[in-house]
């Protein structure tokens, strides 16, 4: 009797496990993902001296070799080592510190820290512009895709590129491109690539080549002066 109950029982179970399906189930959870980043922001010498005076903003984005927590590190390269050598700067300069050394920017993070500097400070938000170096080159490259209404202009040095999103950039942003031409880390083809891209879809992209130089490009870029009148000029474009 026990043995056909436990068979009877099996051939239950087998029935309606064969008529069991695949189901997708609809659902949704508010996500709220955090990240501490610490900062340098500079403010030009007439900033005080002008109460009344809204002033551009250059957001700097490091390279890879900067990421971690030790915010000093940051003033390794790019405008912020400048700074250090006292170098004047006409422009609020924002320099956060990604602080994860192995991971990629959180660009939703530090666009929530841009927008909570730009309304905490005098800043003119038709002037704000943004810089970065390596893999905050290609941060900087994200971020013009990410966010198209935000900069006035935009310079890359030796950043991976978003080439299959190049159209979602604002096509009425000035970019500037460095790269050099010796570089193993990001071959220069990264840059001509996209360069190319965007002028086919009539961009105003400059390119600025480095012969026998390999990825620090960045330190000829940040020393050319005519980076900082170019950027002073732009405004954006809708």
């Amino acid at each position: 009797m026990k043995y056909i109950l436990y068979i009877l029982l099996l051939v239950i179970f087998q029935s309606c496990a064969s008529q069991a399906k695949p189901t997708l189930v609809d659902s949704e959870m508010e996500t709220n993902v955090k990240e501490n980043l610490a900062y340098y922001l500079y403010y030009p010498e007439d900033y005080l001296e002008e109460p009344e005076k809204k002033f551009p903003i250059l957001l700097f984005l490091h390279g890879g070799g900067e990421s971690g927590d030790s915010l000093i590190n940051v003033k390794r390269n790019g405008p912020p080592k400048l700074i250090v050598q006292g170098k004047k700067f006409p422009f609020l300069i924002l320099a956060p510190q990604n602080p994860d050394a192995k991971k990629w920017w959180n660009t939703r993070a530090v666009k929530q820290l841009l927008d909570s500097i730009v309304e905490g400070n005098r800043i003119d938000k038709n002037r704000i512009y943004l810089t970065g170096l390596s893999r905050g080159g290609g941060a900087a490259w994200e971020m013009a895709v990410q966010y198209p209404d935000t900069f006035a202009a935009m310079a890359v040095v030796c950043g991976m590129t978003p080439l299959p999103y190049a159209s979602w950039i604002n096509k009425h942003m000035p970019i500037w491109v460095f790269h050099g031409e010796k570089d193993k880390s990001i071959p220069i083809e990264e840059s001509e690539t996209m360069v190319a891209k965007l002028k086919e879809m009539g961009y105003e992209v400059l390119f600025t080549k480095y012969p026998n130089v390999g990825h620090s490009a960045w330190i000829k870029a940040y020393e050319t002066e005519a980076l900082y009148d170019w950027f002073m000029k732009q405004e954006l474009k809708e």
